[in-house]
């Protein structure tokens, strides 16, 4: 093969008259008559256009070049020279072609079943794309991707070591634990009857690592849960995995909180801003949502005081219920821009998180104007100011158990926020998340369940309540949330023993089950555990947004389908009846 000596987006004007070889894919091929072939020859690089003056090569040339068509794959020899049909401004190298002198066809393609264009790649089915992924990932936009993912790795272990992080690696086989999904588990056979899984997170390993004096860790790490894929997750997925020890919140909260700054900067040179700290209490009442898309307004306001002076019915159940509240959403404009149809789409958002319907009301000259306006009359002008309602506007309202009525005018906010078109794509708006509640009661199974997972320390004023009464007790957890996206989560860790005790006790699991699932954990907290916390940044989403996407399987090389296959390989497959007996397993009917 004849040695490259530049990539195809390379090649400019200050290469002119220079020699080159390139190598790569025919990506089109035009004989144009007139004895002159173009071929534009593309590699991960980019594109450049090359010539074959078939009067100016030798025959062997001549026939190879006539006899190339998409995909072939080639290396090319020529001079550089200004592009003589115009400069096209849609390529970095459309000021310049390549006049070819030597070609070597490297590989003859059969007929490909899908070509890597960007523009045909929404007209092809997707699993036809992904059963074909060596063509597939040769689109300059997966190339886009793949190089965006690999710059983000690159400025995570630079600016992680920096700060005295090293990079450690956790085992791929251990013992199966509950940690919220299902786990993959694998046989052994040198142990018949004994499983191995495979790691959901690793993070009883991180907090082994702070115990054994590591101090900073740090991993780029595969995660695998047994769970159903959707468009965001997949069953095999990254994580950016970091632990610290003798720390408190408000450190790691710096640390971490700096690095999304210095990644968006360095990856795609933009300033995100700091993150404001805002608890998870107050998000949702502001947001309805746990991860609050900061792009727009349209806060929530609670009207509740008011609305007890009303007879409204609706309003007045709602109060009596336990944490009972009516909520509301003003919609500057509104009444002109949401037709009868929209506001009925609004109603079907919010009836699906829960809540028993969507009153609403339109502001005019006149005052409020809807079917319920005239509950509103005792209330009007105070309505009106604290909601800061003007002439236009639509106010949309959700009444019920507070969860309730943040959850569905949540939903609807973000319904709007597309609807009405409110999102500037170019903003990014990132924030923490913290105080969540340290559990979750669980009505089917009645007993409580870590929000998070059991190695989350309660915020150091609420240890008195993990007895008394645990569904008020705030944790020591944070998320960071980017453009309404959760992309990490972290805690501070449980390093007493004591009292992860207590917290597997509230959670019902006995001394004897405690120590079989995590007697080595709990061993090892005895023996010196320093005070500790860390967070898991979700690689894949992260690199979702960088690139504009909302499919997990664009930044994934070699992703699984919703169903969990991977369709260019086959799996899952069948495994050989002797690998299975030495497993010591066998397959029976469903």
């Amino acid at each position: 093969m004849m040695k490259r000596t530049h990539m195809c987006g390379e090649l400019r004007p200050d290469h002119v008259d220079q020699t080159a070889t390139l190598a790569g894919w025919v990506n089109t091929y035009r004989d144009q008559g007139k004895g002159l072939i173009f071929v534009d020859l593309r590699d991960r690089d980019g594109l450049t256009q090359i010539v074959f003056d078939l009067e100016d090569v030798e025959p062997s040339v001549v026939e190879a070049s006539r006899a190339l068509r998409r995909e072939d794959v080639i290396a090319v020899t020529g001079i550089v020279r200004r592009r003589e049909g115009g400069v096209n401004m849609k390529l970095a190298t459309g000021e310049i072609e390549v006049m070819a002198q030597h070609l070597e066809v490297l590989n003859k393609t059969e007929t490909p079943p899908i070509l890597p264009d960007d523009y045909e790649a929404e007209k092809i089915a997707e699993e036809k794309r992904l059963q074909y992924r060596y063509i597939d990932l040769r689109r300059p936009r997966m190339q886009h991707i793949l190089r965006v993912r690999h710059r983000a790795m690159q400025v995570t272990r630079q600016y992680f070591t920096a700060r005295g992080f090293m990079e450690i690696e956790t085992p791929l086989l251990i013992k199966t634990t509950p940690e919220g999904a299902r786990d993959f588990i694998v046989p052994s056979r040198a142990y018949p009857g004994k499983w191995y899984a495979l790691p959901q997170s690793p993070q009883i390993f991180k907090q082994i690592l702070m115990i054994g004096g590591c101090d900073r860790y740090l991993q780029i790490c595969k995660c695998l849960r047994d769970e159903d894929p959707r468009a965001d997750r997949q069953a095999e997925f990254t994580q950016i995995d970091l632990e610290m020890s003798f720390v408190s919140r408000d450190e790691i909260l710096e640390v971490m909180g700096a690095f999304i700054p210095v990644l968006f900067k360095e990856v795609l040179g933009v300033d995100v801003g700091e993150a404001p700290v805002i608890p998870h209490r107050e998000a949702l009442d502001r947001w309805g949502s746990d991860k609050p898309d900061l792009r727009f307004g349209l806060e929530l306001a609670d009207i509740s005081e008011l609305a007890a002076r009303t007879e409204f019915g609706v309003f007045r159940d709602a109060l009596a219920k336990p944490d009972g509240v009516v909520k509301a959403i003003r919609v500057p404009g509104g009444a002109e821009t949401l037709s009868r149809k929209k506001i009925d789409a609004c109603d079907t958002v919010a009836r699906a998180a829960g809540a028993g319907g969507l009153p609403w009301v339109k502001y005019t000259s006149e005052g409020f104007r809807s079917g319920i306006s005239k509950f509103l009359d005792p209330i009007g002008a105070d309505l009106k100011a604290q909601l800061g309602v003007e002439a236009g506007d639509l106010v949309f309202f959700a009444a019920d158990a507070r969860p309730v009525a943040n959850a569905a005018l949540g939903e609807v906010r973000l319904h709007l926020g597309g609807e009405l078109d409110l999102v500037d794509p170019t903003l990014w708006k990132c924030l923490w998340v913290v105080d969540f509640p340290m559990f979750e009661w669980d009505s089917q199974q009645q007993r409580w369940q870590s929000s998070h997972h059991p190695f989350v320390m309660p915020r150091e004023d609420q240890f008195d309540l993990l007895e008394t009464d645990p569904g008020a007790c705030v944790s020591s957890s944070y998320d960071y949330v980017i453009n309404g996206a959760e992309c990490a989560s972290g805690s501070i860790r449980i390093h007493r023993q004591e009292i992860q005790n207590r917290v597997f006790q509230l959670l019902g699991l006995t001394e004897t089950e405690a120590r079989d699932k995590f007697g080595f954990l709990l061993e090892a907290l005895t023996y010196g555990a320093p005070p500790h916390g860390g967070i898991a940044f979700g690689l894949d989403r992260l690199i979702m947004l960088m690139v504009g996407t909302t499919n997990i399987r664009d930044v994934i090389a070699f992703p699984k389908t919703q169903t969990g296959q991977d369709l260019m390989t086959g799996a899952p497959g069948d495994a050989d009846p002797a690998q299975l007996a030495e497993l010591h397993v066998r397959n029976v009917e469903a």
